[in-house]
């Protein structure tokens, strides 16, 4: 959709364009996949899936995924009901395109007829893609854009091991081209998976600052589909739900990560929160995110996290009725505060839940002589494809991303690293489940 929209934004005018646009997402049909929530969900649909009598299935994931054994339930599955099974465990952070294509490579060696996306949001965005370019006998790059290919995807599944992207439910993947330095987004209503398995026993070995950050993005979702111009009945009541619960479990989920019940509540989060903004699309957090993901690498929910609060302190006059909704969702503020002060006390609870998680309120990474490109790139993204609250000038943008630049001092000390324990003191490892 992102080029469709900019094409015709030239055309027809941005207001005009983004009003025909909110119009058409709340009528395009958009599939919903049938769920399987629960301990020991993989293996139930590991299940279900060898009873669709696929012949041969590729497994995407990651190599940290098969390294902890997490997808020994459903093999196993697939393995007793005669599906034979390759994997392709190569992903990277960002589903780069040199990887998406040997995945490619090895389904057509292999003649796989279904796609398991077994892994966090880079897995299940580079199965989308390696699945639609394999239908249509095209390259990632091809394809990027809304609806470029004439075929759906093979069958695709989906089995997230974080609680964040919502990718399980989305029309859409975002690759990267290592050589730009950008993200790119390949959409299509087809790119939705037919099942999903939101198994909380995945997440539990999930190190604290991803369960934090992948958390926080699942929030960031669910609050830019809510206060967005193309929101409706269904996504605010999505977005109002994931609202809730992150407030309610992401905490618990960091300190206690054993905790089944806030793990599963997290992955519903994450879910209800794509459903909103697959719909409803997203915003100004996103248009920068981006930006500071293809240029330093920055982890998107990261990024998200810690740039949610600079931007909606910048467009909180222009929703605060809705920004105050979130407050009373979230349990913040007093029953008898106006719209003007819930809506400030809710980014206050914002931020202080970034603080709680472990959220970092600037971005080591992040150099001002980037600054103006980046704004430059945000606000293009963000003027031709999303219906935000208000729209930021190159001049906003700036002083958004300025007000995240760590201070000098700060960067100094970081860049001056503690010297290594002997091997005897290190810490041991934690097992993970990989983003």
């Amino acid at each position: 959709m992102t080029n469709l929209i900019g094409d015709m934004a030239r055309t027809l005018g941005l207001p005009q364009l983004k009003r025909a646009a909110g119009v058409v997402t709340k009528l395009l049909p958009i599939p919903q996949p049938l769920l399987i929530v629960g301990p020991g969900a993989s293996a139930k649909l590991g299940q279900a899936i060898g009873d669709f009598t696929h012949r041969k299935v590729m497994v995407v994931t990651d190599a940290t995924v098969v390294h902890l054994g997490l997808l020994e339930p459903l093999l196993a599955a697939l393995h007793a009901a005669g599906t034979e099974t390759v994997l392709f465990d190569r992903v990277e952070p960002d589903a780069p395109i040199p990887i998406v294509e040997a995945g490619i490579t090895l389904l057509r060696e292999e003649g796989c007829d279904a796609i398991v996306a077994f892994g966090g949001g880079s897995v299940m965005d580079a199965a989308k893609v390696i699945g639609l370019a394999v239908a249509n006998g095209k390259s990632p790059q091809a394809l990027v854009g809304y609806f470029k290919g004439l075929h759906g995807p093979l069958p695709l599944y989906a089995v997230p091991t974080t609680a964040g992207t919502g990718s399980e439910v989305t029309v859409a993947a975002v690759i990267s081209d290592p050589k730009a330095q950008r993200k790119l987004v390949v959409a299509d209503t087809r790119l939705v998976p037919r099942m999903a398995a939101l198994d909380p026993q995945l997440m539990v070995g999930l190190p604290p600052a991803i369960t934090a950050a992948t958390g926080m993005d699942a929030l960031t979702h669910a609050v830019e589909a809510y206060i967005g111009q193309w929101c409706t009945d269904y996504t605010d009541r999505m977005a109002l739900a994931a609202v809730g619960m992150v407030f309610e479990q992401l905490e618990r989920a960091v300190h206690t990560g054993s905790d089944l019940v806030a793990r599963e509540r997290m992955a519903l989060a994450s879910t209800y929160a794509g459903l909103a903004f697959t719909r409803a699309n997203v915003g100004n957090v996103h248009a920068i995110a981006h930006q500071l993901g293809g240029r330093y690498h920055v982890p998107h929910g990261l990024a998200n996290a810690v740039v949610l609060p600079a931007v909606l302190r910048f467009c909180a006059a222009s929703c605060e009725p809705r920004l105050a909704a979130l407050a009373r969702r979230a349990r913040v503020g007093a029953a008898d505060d106006g719209d003007t002060t819930l809506a400030h006390k809710f980014i206050d609870a914002v931020a202080e839940l970034n603080r709680r998680v472990g959220i970092p309120d600037k971005l080591e990474a992040l150099r001002a002589a980037d600054i103006p490109k980046l704004a430059q790139a945000a606000c293009r993204e963000a003027d031709g494809n999303y219906p935000v609250p208000r729209v930021m000038t190159q001049r906003d943008c700036e002083a958004i991303l300025r007000s995240l630049l760590p201070a000098p001092a700060a960067r100094k000390r970081a860049a001056v690293k503690p010297a290594a324990k002997p091997a005897s003191k290190r810490a041991p490892r934690k097992k993970a489940a990989a983003a």
